[in-house]
Order: C-alpha cells, then sequence, then structure tokens
C-alpha cells in the first residue's frame, strides 16, 4: 500500500472507536488521536513520507519491525512501546540486507491501529474505560 492509503485507511479505522478525539497540539502538520486523552496514534510526515505511530506490546514490536520494512522503531517515541508505520508503495518490501520481507496490509493495520486503540484503553482506569479491551478486540496482552 502507499503511505497516503495507508494513512486513510487508519483514520477511517480510528474515527469510528468510542472516545476517540482528533487534535494538532503540533502544529497543523501532525494528527493526534487520542482516547479519554491519552494518545493512540500520531499521524505526520517522516522524510517526506507519509507515516504514523502506534502503541504496541515490545515483543510484537520486535517482530513486525524485523518483519516488515514499512515497520520501524517509533519515531520520536520509545522505541520500545511504539512503532512507525508507513507504507511502500511498492508491489515487495525490501529490507536494508536486499531481501524481500511481507507486504503491509489492510487487514494487519486494521490490526495494528486496533489493538494501540485497545492497549491504550486497557491503561485507563476502569471507571474511564470507554470499553472493555479484550471484549473490544485487543489481544490477551493488554
Amino acid at each position: 500500500m502507499d503511505p497516503d492509503t495507508v494513512l486513510a485507511l487508519a483514520h477511517d479505522q480510528a474515527i469510528q472507536y468510542p472516545s476517540v478525539e482528533i487534535g494538532h497540539p503540533f502544529g497543523p502538520e501532525n494528527t493526534v488521536y487520542k482516547v479519554r486523552g491519552k494518545m493512540f496514534m500520531m499521524t505526520f510526515e517522516l522524510r517526506g513520507v507519509p507515516s504514523m505511530n502506534l502503541k504496541i506490546d515490545p515483543l510484537d514490536g520486535e517482530v513486525l519491525s524485523d518483519a516488515f520494512a514499512e515497520i520501524t522503531p517509533g519515531y520520536h517515541m520509545s522505541k520500545k512501546h511504539w512503532i512507525t508505520v508507513a507504507g511502500a508503495g511498492t508491489a515487495e518490501s525490501e529490507d536494508p540486507d536486499g531481501a524481500t520481507g511481507n507486504i503491509l496490509d489492510a487487514d494487519l493495520l486494521h490490526d495494528l491501529v486496533l489493538e494501540s486503540y485497545c492497549l491504550v484503553v486497557a491503561k485507563l482506569p476502569k471507571k474511564d474505560r470507554p470499553v472493555d479491551p479484550k471484549a473490544f478486540g485487543g489481544s490477551d496482552a493488554t
């Protein structure tokens, strides 16, 4: 998927979740998605490429960064708890060693945005949670 499509799909998905607020606290070029005041997604341009940061379970982040050229440790975020996602815009992704990797698709993107939302919701006090993160679709790690 090309980077603009990645951001459009992620946006369309994120705005459907309960209690999501969109803001621009870092300027108009950065869109921040929050649930009950806590960020779960941010879109921005990185070296001319539309990109986004998503919260992730640390073990999943390592596996995804190794498997997908479009997924890297979080830019300007905790490299352990956040990933940066950007579409490749090509049929095949290549890692720095020249090997062909997996290709980011809409289903994986959906799972990543949902997991980011659920991880943040799971950290909220129970009385403030707009949904039960596990019942809503989050993994057992939440």
